[in-house]
């Protein structure tokens, strides 16, 4: 067991969030001085904040750019300087976590509710670094998390039909007693397809859904995965890549 990051309010923290820690240290050996980041979303990525505000304590000058406001305010509670994709439209390196990874390295994002902007930062950078304990891992997508969508408000009911016609049972985010809003005011539908055989078909199925935003399905765009698990660290790249 590892200790508890700060805010936590146990002194031990579960396997799980052991596997996660260390993937996210593992993945700091990417990051060089001068490099602009972009900063994921999500309690794995909280775990790289963690990492890049102890490597600007030791003297790495690096800039971050967040994906959601929630990793904003993290990252300025922890002292890493952020920029914009304005001023730095190619960041060197994007490290976020994901719900599920397969084995061509495609993913399902989401979960943490910042998906398009997840998105833009990773399709931006030069390299997109994905960090995720070994339960993330499986034959197919969608064969423990739903497909997060982001879908205008004004059309979400019917958004849920059309996913229905692709197999999916949809569900409205929730956030207390109203529906969970992203940082640009839409919802959230979780579409449970179960495993998917065709995952490029159906990313393009869901686009094609008037009212659609974005979906969780990353596909191709995964540079290394960095996981965690019980005994140690693996840095995974596919081969299409290098």
């Amino acid at each position: 067991m590892g200790r508890a990051r700060i805010g936590d309010s146990d002194s031990e923290v579960s396997p799980v969030e052991e596997m996660k820690r260390r993937a996210a240290e593992a993945s700091l050996r990417l990051i060089r001085p001068g490099m602009v980041l972009g900063l994921g979303t999500g309690s794995t990525a909280r775990y790289v904040l963690e990492g890049i505000a102890r490597l600007i304590s030791r003297g790495v000058a690096v800039k971050g750019i967040p994906t959601s406001l929630t990793t904003a305010k993290v990252a300025r509670i922890l002292g890493i300087p952020l920029t914009s994709l304005e001023e730095h439209p190619h960041p060197d390196l994007a490290i976020d976590g994901a719900d599920e990874v397969d084995p061509k390295f495609n993913l399902i994002k989401g979960m943490g509710g910042a998906l398009f902007r997840e998105r833009i930062v990773a399709a931006a950078a030069k390299k997109f670094v994905v960090v995720v304990d070994e339960s993330k891992l499986v034959r197919r997508l969608g064969t423990n998390a739903p497909v997060p969508v982001e879908v205008h408000p004004f059309g979400w009911r019917t958004a849920v039909e059309s996913l229905g016609r692709l197999g999916a049972q949809s569900q409205l985010r929730q956030r207390g007693d109203e529906p969970f809003r992203t940082d640009n005011g839409n919802y959230i539908l979780d579409a449970a397809f179960g495993p998917i055989r065709a995952p490029t078909r159906l990313a393009a199925d869901i686009r094609s859904i008037p009212g659609v935003v974005d979906h969780g399905l990353f596909l191709g765009m995964t540079h290394a995965v960095v996981v965690g698990t019980k005994k140690r660290t693996l840095i995974l790249r596919p081969t299409r890549r290098i």
